[in-house]
């Protein structure tokens, strides 16, 4: 995955100053620090990506 060409999205639920960023591939998830675009990416591959989401998931209060 080329990380300068993909199309980075951050959540409309984001902190003002608290953001990652993501950008989806083929078969991996890219993200990144919304502050430091130039800084680190972080890859995972789109089952790791699943499995992260699914587990934030369950781990939300449900009020």
């Amino acid at each position: 995955m080329t990380c300068r060409s993909s199309r980075w999205r951050k959540s409309s639920y984001s902190e003002k100053e608290n953001c990652v960023e993501v950008a989806f591939g083929p078969a991996a998830v890219a993200v990144r620090d919304s502050k430091n675009v130039d800084g680190p990416v972080l890859g995972f591959s789109a089952a790791n990506w699943r499995a992260f989401l699914a587990a934030a998931v369950a781990e939300q209060p449900t009020h």
